[in-house]
C-alpha cells in the first residue's frame, strides 16, 4: 500500500493519490478505514534467518497506527517510515501482545510470517498500546463471533425456507396430479403442471449448493488460516526456547565471566598495594639520599666559611686602622654634607621667590595682554567703521 493512503480522512491526501496514479476505487477503500489510536515507537522485525535477533525496520521512531475498517470490520495495525510500509498487520482473535520488557513489547503474525517488536520511550506507552491491543482483540473475536453466527442463521434459514417451500410443493402437487389425472390421464399434462414448481426448486437448491460451497471454502480458508497459525505458533515456541536456552547458556557464561572479573579484580587490587607500598619505600630511600646528600654539602660549606673566618681573623687589625681611617673620612663627609644641605636650601628660598616673581609677572602680562585684545577689538571696530564711512562717501 502507498504511503499516500495510510491516512484515511484526509481529502487532500486522497487528491494525492489519484495524482499519484491511483483510482478513485483505491482511494474509496483507504478512506474506509479510520486511525482509533496513534503513538511512536521504533519498530523491530525478528530475523527469519535466525528466529532469534531483532533487526531494525526503523532508523527512528515512527507513527505506529491502530486502524478500523467499517465494511469489513476488521481492525489493522500501520506504521509507515517515509515511503515504505514496515507493518501492516491485521489484527485476529488469536494474536497476543506481549510485554518482554519495561519499554518492550511483541507479537507474532501469522499471515506475515514474523514478529513485530515495538520499543517504546515510556512504560505508560507501552501500556497504553497494550491495552488498546487487548481491546481491538476483544473487538476482533466479537466481529467474527457475529460473522459465524450471521452464516449460520442464513444457512438455517436457507435450510428451512427451502424445507417449507418442498413442503408446500409437494402439497400443490398431490391435488393437481389427482385432477389431471382424473381430466385427462395423461403424462403430458402431468409434466406442464409439475414444470414450474421443478424449476423453482432447481434454482433453490442451485442457491443452496452455492451457499455450501461457499460455506465449506470459508471453512477450508479457515482450517488453512488454522494450520499457519499452529504452525507459527510451533516455530515461535521452537524460536522461544531456544532463545530461553540460549538466555540461560548466556547467563552461565556471565556468571562464570563475572567471578573471574572479581577474582582479577582481587589480585589486581593486591598487586596495586603492593606496588604502592613499593613505591613509598622506594619514595622513602629517595628522601633520604637527598638528604643525605644536602647534609654532606652542608658540611662541605660550613668547612669553607671556617677557612674563611680563620683567614679573615688574620687579616682582623689591618681592617680595624682602615675602619678608623674610613670613620675619619665619613666625618669628613658629614660636614660637606651639611654645607651642601645649607646650600640647598638657599637654593630652594631663592627658586621659590623666582617662582613668585614669576607669577606675579604671568599675571601682569596676562592682563597686559587682555588690555591689548581690548585695544585690537577697539580698533577693529574703529576702522570697520572707517571703511563703512567711505563706502558712504
Amino acid at each position: 500500500m502507498c504511503s499516500e493512503f495510510i491516512v484515511r480522512c484526509s481529502t487532500r491526501r486522497s487528491a494525492r493519490a489519484l495524482a499519484a496514479g491511483g483510482t478513485r476505487e483505491t482511494c474509496l477503500n483507504c478512506a474506509r478505514e479510520q486511525p482509533i489510536f496513534t503513538t511512536r515507537a521504533h519498530v523491530f522485525q525478528i530475523d527469519p534467518s535466525t528466529k532469534k535477533n531483532w533487526v531494525p525496520a526503523s532508523k527512528q521512531a515512527v507513527t505506529v497506527s491502530y486502524f478500523y475498517d467499517s465494511t469489513r470490520n476488521s481492525y489493522r495495525i500501520i506504521s509507515v517510515d517515509g515511503a515504505k510500509v514496515i507493518i501492516n498487520s491485521t489484527i485476529t482473535p488469536n494474536m497476543t501482545f506481549t510485554k518482554t520488557s519495561q519499554k518492550f513489547g511483541q507479537w507474532a503474525d501469522s499471515r506475515a510470517n514474523t514478529v513485530f517488536g515495538l520499543g517504546f520511550p515510556s512504560e505508560q506507552q507501552l501500556t497504553k498500546f497494550a491495552e488498546k491491543f487487548q481491546e481491538v482483540k476483544e473487538a476482533a473475536k466479537l466481529a467474527r463471533d457475529r460473522s459465524q453466527e450471521k452464516i449460520e442463521t442464513s444457512s438455517n434459514h436457507s435450510q428451512t425456507s427451502f424445507a417449507a417451500k418442498m413442503k408446500r410443493e409437494s402439497g400443490r402437487e398431490t391435488p393437481s396430479s389427482t385432477r389431471a389425472s382424473s381430466v385427462n390421464g395423461t403424462d403430458d399434462e402431468k409434466a406442464s403442471h409439475g414444470g414450474p414448481a421443478e424449476a423453482h426448486l432447481k434454482s433453490e437448491n442451485d442457491k443452496l449448493k452455492i451457499a455450501l460451497a461457499q460455506s465449506s471454502s470459508n471453512v477450508k480458508k479457515w482450517e488453512t488460516e488454522l494450520q499457519s497459525l499452529r504452525e507459527s505458533n510451533a516455530r515461535l515456541s521452537t524460536a522461544l526456547q531456544e532463545s530461553a536456552a540460549s538466555i540461560e547458556h548466556w547467563k552461565k557464561q556471565f556468571s562464570a565471566c563475572k567471578e573471574e572479573n572479581d577474582q582479577l579484580r582481587g589480585k589486581i587490587e593486591e598487586l596495586e598495594e603492593q606496588c604502592n607500598e613499593i613505591n613509598k619505600e622506594k619514595e622513602r630511600n629517595a628522601q633520604l639520599s637527598r638528604r643525605l646528600q644536602e647534609l654532606e654539602t652542608e658540611l662541605q660549606d660550613k668547612e669553607l666559611e671556617l677557612e674563611e673566618l680563620r683567614k679573615q681573623g688574620e687579616i682582623i687589625p689591618e681592617l680595624m686602622s682602615e675602619c678608623e681611617s674610613v670613620s675619619e673620612q665619613l666625618q669628613a663627609a658629614e660636614k660637606k654634607n651639611k654645607d651642601l644641605e645649607e646650600k640647598v636650601r638657599t637654593l630652594r628660598t631663592e627658586v621659590e621667590e623666582n617662582k613668585h616673581r614669576q607669577t606675579t609677572l604671568k599675571t601682569e602680562l596676562k592682563n597686559f595682554l587682555d588690555v591689548l585684545d581690548g585695544k585690537i577689538d577697539e580698533l577693529h571696530d574703529f576702522r570697520q567703521g572707517l571703511s563703512k564711512l567711505g563706502v558712504d562717501n
